[in-house]
């Protein structure tokens, strides 16, 4: 209660706030390359209003608390731009970006066989649940979030769930005291608590490794990210990472996550995560109540393919496999807009190098 009276709803600067570990990045980076005509494309890109007033993207992204955005196409940065102070080197949380990454190491844990199968039930690694009615839970439900848990989304109030495992100090006492609000494999609930029961599950299957250790061995360096990144902890000593929502890292180490995933699991010829995962990610399936837009903690955008990883605050990683397109938005809020849908419109018209949407967002709005 104390950190939550003090620090307030989560912000860009709770990395800060919390102890963490940290996942070092490897000597051998890989880099993006940088476009020759990327000032060509900026002037080019602009935004339009419902009255046919048309302002620059880099004023559209300024005023709606952008902190900074990326276009890479073919492994190229098409246009990158950072605001308010930010910069490439700037460590920005990803909320619930974390989900997906953390979904990829369970993915992980599979072909490493620390995991048996999503099948299992999670009684198989937490094992104090089961004197809960939790042996129905399947590691599988966790991923779709058709858990059943009762859990509360709400960051307005104290006592509420999110609220206790944002600002909490002991979240393995916390997951003890879990209770299902209905039976598992039959709907749909967006729920934080899924994602960090995988990091339990994690947890305990590694047995000899952290959560971050594996992040930086199975991730960080086979992906050749720039930068280090830290995972928060729920406190200091013993400390459990905050699987749901507090990764914390670079823009161009989040659009790496991206290239991942558009290469079906693979990185410059190694196979990082399976095929099979990426596929059980990115591919619509309804089954045992799962919704068809969410899948392994990732949204499915359209049916066109594409598909995105989002965190509070408006952050980020959309990736448009068709196209070789990966954007990346990261910010301070999410400001009214509805991102997902100008993903999907940049990606339409990523081929004429200038992008123009009319009924997204008004120009009072912006101003």
């Amino acid at each position: 209660m104390g950190r939550t009276i003090v620090y307030n709803l989560p912000d860009v600067n709770d990395h800060k706030i919390f102890p963490f570990r940290t996942a070092f990045a490897h000597d051998d980076k890989f880099i993006f390359t940088s476009s020759q005509n990327e000032e060509q494309l900026i002037s080019n890109l602009n935004v339009m209003g419902y009255n046919g007033y048309k302002f620059s993207f880099d004023s559209f992204l300024l005023k709606r608390n952008t902190l900074a955005f990326l276009i890479i196409q073919d492994d190229t940065i098409r246009y990158e731009k950072y605001f308010n102070n930010f910069n490439a080197s700037s460590q920005v949380p990803s909320f619930s970006i974390a989900k997906a990454v953390t979904s990829t190491l369970v993915g992980c844990a599979i072909d490493d066989g620390y995991i048996k199968s999503v099948e299992e039930p999670i009684t198989n690694y937490i094992p104090e649940l089961k004197c809960r009615a939790f042996d129905k839970v399947k590691i599988k439900h966790l991923l779709q979030m058709t858990s059943g848990i009762a859990f509360s989304e709400d960051f307005y109030h104290l006592r509420k769930s999110n609220v206790e495992y944002y600002y909490g100090i002991n979240i393995r006492k916390k997951v003890c005291k879990l209770k299902l609000k209905f039976e598992p494999g039959k709907k749909f609930e967006y729920s934080s608590v899924n994602a960090e029961l995988l990091g339990v599950v994690l947890e305990r299957a590694l047995e000899t490794k952290s959560v971050t250790e594996y992040l930086q061995e199975r991730i960080w360096h086979p992906l050749g990210m720039e930068f280090d990144a830290t995972w928060s902890l729920d406190r200091e000593r013993n400390g459990v990472e905050k699987t749901f929502c507090c990764l914390n890292a670079r823009a161009r180490d989040y659009a790496k996550l991206g290239r991942l995933y558009m290469n079906e699991g693979n990185w410059n010829g190694r196979q990082v995560v399976s095929k099979e995962w990426i596929k059980a990610c990115t591919t619509i399936d309804t089954t045992e109540g799962s919704a068809w837009n969410y899948q392994h903690q990732w949204w499915i955008a359209s049916d066109k393919g594409d598909f995105y990883a989002r965190g509070m605050l408006g952050q980020y990683v959309y990736v448009n496999p068709a196209k070789k397109l990966i954007i990346v938005r990261l910010g301070q809020k999410g400001s009214g807009v509805d991102w997902p849908k100008m993903f999907i419109t940049i990606a339409d018209q990523v081929e004429n190098k200038t992008f123009v949407k009319t009924n997204y967002i008004s120009e009072s709005r912006v101003n």
